[in-house]
């Protein structure tokens, strides 16, 4: 019941990878980021954004060609040192009204440790890919009820609408790879995340205080 009844004033979004030391931190700071640039302080206050690992490197900081990739942002020292690696908790995914695995192996662990999140997690590209066939006229204007909308929306699309590649809804593990397979999979999750910020939060919204 205490989800329900937080789920007019607030919106929590978890992102998932392997280490929780590249993508799905990356995903987290960014998508915060962006979410501040649109709704200002108050607004964005009202989206819990977090990461986790299925097999994270605990406590450990955001590897550090991941980290530069940040830099464009200006959120590659303050926002990335103030990161730490955890691992993904049953709790975590309860609590979340969204789950965004880097690919469909991600939501698979998901649902395995907590069934019920099968209607509610995706792959982060698999969400941006079926969020961009959705009318933002149908979705409301207020940005919380607007992405939980568009989170019923995307769910009544899966499985109508697949993919032109089995590839087109992963994203690389840059893990143990050059500075560039760091880069490239950054380039694939701002592309989704920022589909997905647009969706929830279009460009010229009144901001909430920034």
């Amino acid at each position: 019941m205490a989800r329900h009844r937080r789920e007019e004033t607030q919106f929590r979004l978890l992102y998932v990878c392997t280490g929780n030391i590249c993508r799905s931190p990356f995903a987290e700071i960014l998508t915060r980021h962006l979410l501040v640039g649109r709704l200002g302080g108050r607004g964005a206050a009202a989206f819990d954004v977090a990461s986790a690992g299925v097999q994270a490197v605990v406590g450990s900081g955001m590897h550090a060609s991941t980290r530069e990739e940040l830099a464009p942002w200006g959120l590659h020292r303050a926002a990335a040192d103030r990161f730490v690696a955890r691992g993904l908790q049953p709790d975590m995914i309860e609590d979340a009204h969204l789950v965004l695995g880097a690919n469909t192996r991600h939501r698979a662990v998901v649902v395995d440790r907590q069934p019920a999140a099968l209607a509610t997690s995706f792959s982060l590209r698999e969400f941006a890919r079926l969020a961009g066939e959705v009318d933002p006229a149908q979705l409301p204007t207020e940005p919380v009820s607007r992405a939980h909308a568009l989170v019923e929306q995307v769910r009544t699309r899966r499985g109508v609408s697949p993919p032109s590649l089995p590839e087109a809804d992963r994203i690389p593990d840059p893990m143990g790879g050059p500075p560039q397979a760091h880069h490239e999979a950054a380039v694939l999750i701002r592309e989704a995340v920022t589909r997905i910020v647009d969706m929830i939060a279009p460009p010229g919204l009144a901001r909430a205080g920034a």
